[in-house]
């Protein structure tokens, strides 16, 4: 029986100030991660002096499963308790992570505020997303991932660039990271007191669905997002190798920098570019994929993220190096929001978050496959080697995407 929903509408217009106030959300979530980007990394070698490649990224281990997990509880309770309660809970679990990264004697506390802050990315990040794509509605999907995915990824790169920029002219830590709280006590503020729950632009778009609402099991949503449907599944490993990259290029490029020589400020800022890049281009690859269909974008996008790996190993300077940074995060930028896109496409809206979840399972697993795979090459081979491999992998995986998906945006 269809529920009579009153006093809603569906459409970026018409919820454009709860839409606003969740972009200035998740870019609070997208700061916290970002202020890691640059530091970490250095901080493993200088202050805690691991010299083992896969033991400095099991911080990225230990977040991408952090988070992975996180993203599958995000929709499956943001489909059964609502959507806001997730958020602020996700906030929570952020609030101590600087004040763990800042105050850690030994690296294993480091690698216990990653956990946390994984499952605060994954609560909070995940249930930005699916708030954004219940208010905007079938007609504007692309565009409302790629505003979200926008906000978060060039607060990415601010946090990042302004905590190179920290750490140069103090130290490591502890004085990066006391943003960290401003950004933590904000989004959990925001989320309190402004934000307003979606379910009932949920139940709006149910009725106005001809597909028979009621929601399947949640094995058989795992399923269909993991595997039996093509698109899906398509989408599903692009999402996992595409984070593979960025767990390497997260792990292993400022270590990378540094044995090439460049300076704290060049690491900080070649971190921030590659989000600022990625952030700045969703503005215009999400409303593009409305337009010229998902497929197409999720195919050039690998391989254009495959290409500016490989033009990395070619050579050393700044410029070439920034150059690359560029196309990896424009080749991202393609991907990210159209991948998000394609799952509202084919989900039906009773069961769409907990589908959201699926796909972000697997697509932060990626950072669990990567800063594994890198850190083993790395060690066994070099880092270079590292780097090319998954350069390879990421290129085999817009093939899949070429064979296998078939195009969503006909289905709306």
């Amino acid at each position: 029986m269809k529920r009579v929903v009153t006093g809603i509408r569906l459409g970026l217009r018409e919820n454009w100030r709860q839409f606003t106030l969740l972009v200035v959300v998740n870019a609070f979530v997208g700061a916290m991660v970002g202020l890691e980007r640059a530091v970490l990394p250095l901080l493993a070698e200088d202050e805690f002096g691991l010299a083992s490649r896969a033991s400095i990224l099991s911080f990225i281990a230990t977040f991408g499963l952090a988070k992975a997990l996180a993203n599958l509880a995000a929709g499956h309770l943001g489909d059964r308790y609502g959507r806001k309660p997730v958020l602020i809970a996700g906030w929570i679990v952020g609030l101590p992570v600087p004040l763990l990264v800042m105050w850690a004697p030994t690296w294993a506390w480091i690698v216990f505020a990653n956990v946390l802050l994984g499952i605060n990315q994954g609560l909070a990040w995940s249930t930005t997303v699916i708030m954004k794509i219940d208010l905007v509605g079938p007609r504007q999907r692309g565009l409302a991932m790629g505003l979200n995915e926008a906000a978060g990824y060039l607060a990415v790169s601010l946090a990042a660039l302004a905590s190179g920029y920290i750490a140069a002219a103090y130290t490591l830590r502890p004085e990066p990271f006391y943003l960290g709280i401003a950004f933590a006590l904000a989004g959990v503020l925001l989320s309190v007191f402004l934000v307003r729950d979606t379910h009932g632009h949920v139940r709006l778009e149910s009725n106005a669905s001809e597909e028979d609402e009621a929601s399947p099991s949640f094995t058989k949503v795992l399923l269909l997002t993991s595997w039996k449907d093509r698109a899906l599944f398509a989408v599903s490993q692009a999402g996992l190798v595409n984070n593979l990259n960025d767990g390497m290029a997260w792990g292993l490029f400022p270590l990378y920098y540094a044995a090439l020589g460049l300076s704290i400020e060049e690491i900080g800022g070649l971190a921030a570019l590659y989000p600022a890049v990625w952030g700045l281009a969703q503005l215009g690859t999400g409303a593009l994929s409305d337009r010229l269909g998902r497929k197409p974008l999720v195919v050039a996008g690998m391989w254009v993220q495959a290409a500016s790996i490989g033009l990395m190993l070619l050579g050393s300077g700044f410029w070439l190096l920034a150059t690359t940074m560029g196309l990896l995060g424009l080749g991202t930028a393609m991907v990210y929001p159209t991948l998000l896109a394609a799952i509202g496409d084919v989900a039906h809206p009773a069961w769409r978050a907990s589908s959201v979840g699926v796909y972000r399972l697997w697509r932060d697993g990626g950072y669990v496959v990567g800063a594994v795979l890198a850190g083993v090459l790395a060690d066994l081979l070099g880092i270079a080697w590292a780097i090319g491999v998954i350069g390879g992998l990421t290129f085999l995986s817009g093939g899949v995407v070429a064979l296998a998906m078939y195009e969503t945006l006909i289905q709306r």
